[in-house]
């Protein structure tokens, strides 16, 4: 069970500032936020030990050839938790959740190679019997999310928004040759994957490089654009308490100005054009029912374009940003 806390403007603007530079140095943070880097340190401590905050370094598939999935499933009610855990449990995936009526599942899954796809698909969930229905379609393009943080941590203004980013290496999203990478790379991007604040000595403990070595290449990475750094936060930390998946059917002509615009709205931690008839889909966190009531009512329902909507409530996240939350 992890610990809820109160939130002050220091922690809210930690939380904003690790979103827009997941590895700042605590003393670069507390210049921006005003408080020595011993606050800052402290602060990002206790937030951690409560299991709702993470920075984990993501891998940016496009750049490596991987190929992005949205799955999801159709299960008898006594089989939707354990296949849900079984899902959470594997590399693959980034996340996954049980949506309401506790049923379905809904999972990202990111695929090396077609080898793995079918293992996947066409193996191990078709030959389950509990499982009565697969639908699974490929993310093609991502409007918000991961690299484009939720809207719902930033509190800093543009000037202390602007000094962090200028310590930060990144490079453009999706662009550029194929990356090839090796044990050492596979190390490195799997301990960041836990810990995206890993210390290069640690991380020169599991390569086998020198730090040098290993802060040169995670440079190159970024710069690449094959890794970034994501701040992952539960929203029930800054008091959102329901969270939905959205899966929308938008005119191919109009996908990129509805995706652009949902991209606007606070409300939206993640939105991707994806393969299917339902071929724009987006998660919301809201503050409650009302909220989201408003939501659907107002800013969703003002855009035009929008065919068909199905809305379908989170009611456990079993996996979020490539880890497996507690319970």
């Amino acid at each position: 069970m992890v610990e809820i806390i109160d939130l002050d403007e220091v922690d809210r603007g930690l939380l904003h500032a690790l979103q827009v530079d997941g590895r700042a140095s605590f003393s670069r943070i507390g210049e921006v936020l005003g408080v020595s880097d011993q606050r800052v340190a402290r602060r990002y401590r206790r937030l951690r030990s409560t299991g709702m905050v993470r920075v984990v370094g993501v891998v940016d598939g496009r750049r490596l050839g991987y190929e992005s999935w949205s799955i999801r499933l159709r299960c008898t009610p006594d089989a939707a938790v354990p296949i849900a855990e079984a899902l959470g449990r594997r590399t693959d995936t980034f996340w996954v959740h049980l949506l309401s009526g506790g049923t379905e599942i809904s999972c990202g899954a990111l695929q090396r190679t077609a080898q793995e796809r079918e293992s996947l698909l066409l193996g191990k969930l078709a030959r389950t019997n509990r499982v009565l229905g697969i639908s699974a379609h490929r993310t093609l393009h991502t409007f918000v999310g991961g690299r484009v943080g939720w809207a719902g941590l930033a509190v800093l203004s543009p000037g202390q928004k602007a000094h962090l980013e200028a310590g930060r290496v990144h490079g453009r999203v999706g662009e550029g040759e194929r990356l090839e990478l090796g044990p050492g790379d596979e190390a490195m991007l799997e301990m960041l994957s836990r810990d995206g604040r890993a210390a290069y000595a640690d991380l020169a403990g599991v390569t086998g490089w020198s730090e040098s070595t290993v802060r040169r290449r995670m440079d190159q990475l970024c710069a690449s654009g094959a890794l970034f750094f994501d701040m992952d936060v539960l929203p029930t930390l800054l008091d959102y308490r329901l969270e939905a998946q959205l899966l929308m059917s938008v005119p191919p002509a109009d996908l990129e100005a509805t995706g652009q615009a949902l991209a606007r709205h606070p409300e939206v931690a993640f939105v991707g054009v994806t393969t299917g008839s339902a071929n724009l889909t987006a998660s919301v966190v809201c503050r409650d029912d009302t909220a989201f009531y408003h939501y659907l009512t107002g800013s969703l329902g003002a855009l035009p374009a929008i065919r068909h909507i199905e809305t379908a409530p989170i009611i456990r996240t079993i996996k979020r940003a490539g880890a497996v939350l507690p319970v």
